[in-house]
């Protein structure tokens, strides 16, 4: 049985966890509230943007000769997987609900004898994923130094997926991030970003929508599309950071919870562990001083 000073030791230390485990909680929770506006505010223009897309390629539909962001290469040996994370810790399973999804579909392509290249947006990312696909990794982006997520994240990691399209690295580019519902929802997603798949279920709302409508563009359709194809390649990059940063802070908020109220379960059945080895401890020197007195 650990003595009195040990029970004590580790109730400070359980405190001292539960004061920074309830700092944490707190300040996701100021986080939260900012990352989940940005997350919101950008959703109105994406979907615009792709509904716009939409339009644009249901004029287009059964041509060959359109832009290779939208009709790719005609190949589907080489996938190229973003998968967004995390730079930090202590946020539940946010990180590793999004690197399980991407592990089953790395192990999935790998069985049908597909070649994947893996870009990690995040530390964590990263980690998880080295030591098994490690020679798969092209490119980490850590965003840990950054205090808020702008567009210019965004078209950084933009700009080396689309050097690499251009070079002819990869067919098809699948990007992976956790999409906010609430602060106990985050939703592992995988959105096939090249060829673009404005119609697919992970882009609802997005289909084209002409309601009868014949639209005529100047200047022509593949034009308009070559300049905001990469565009909304970016927009979607960056939609999806902000989701990430969203989920990120609504998951570290609930599991910092967590962790404060199993901290203050454990002070409890710490506390009544003590006062009985404390009475236990106070009963056995009575008996001594009467048995001493006794035999006096």
């Amino acid at each position: 049985m650990a003595s009195l000073k040990d029970l004590r030791n580790r109730i400070s230390s359980v405190r001292s966890t539960q004061k920074i485990t309830k700092a944490m909680q707190m300040v996701a929770a100021a986080k939260l509230r900012r990352a989940q506006e940005a997350a919101e505010a950008a959703r109105p223009y994406a979907s615009r943007l792709g509904r716009v897309l939409a339009n644009l390629t249901a004029g287009m539909a059964g041509r060959a000769d359109g832009p290779r962001l939208m009709v790719g290469t005609g190949k589907d040996q080489v996938h190229l997987l973003i998968i967004a994370t995390a730079d930090r810790g202590l946020c539940g399973g946010f990180n590793t609900s999004i690197v399980r999804l991407a592990r089953e579909r790395i192990n999935r392509l790998v069985a049908e004898g597909k070649t994947v290249k893996i870009i990690c947006v995040g530390r964590k990312g990263r980690e998880a994923l080295k030591r098994l696909y490690g020679g798969m990794i092209v490119q980490t982006f850590e965003m840990g130094h950054i205090k808020q997520i702008g567009y210019a994240q965004a078209e950084d990691v933009a700009a080396k997926v689309l050097s690499m399209f251009e070079a002819g690295e990869f067919d098809v580019a699948t990007l992976f991030f956790s999409r906010f519902r609430s602060v106990i929802s985050q939703t592992p997603t995988a959105l096939q970003i090249v060829p673009a798949t404005l119609d697919a279920p992970e882009s609802a709302g997005l289909a084209a929508d002409l309601n009868g409508a014949i639209y005529e563009y100047e200047p022509e359709e593949d034009e308009i599309l070559a300049e905001l194809l990469p565009r909304n390649l970016t927009v979607q990059l960056f939609t999806a950071m902000l989701e990430n940063a969203a989920s990120e802070q609504g998951a570290r908020m609930s599991a910092m919870d967590n962790a404060t109220r199993n901290a203050g379960d454990m002070i409890k059945k710490l506390n009544i562990t003590y006062n009985r080895s404390r009475q236990a401890q106070i009963t056995k020197e009575l008996i001594e001083i009467i048995s001493g007195a006794e035999a006096i």
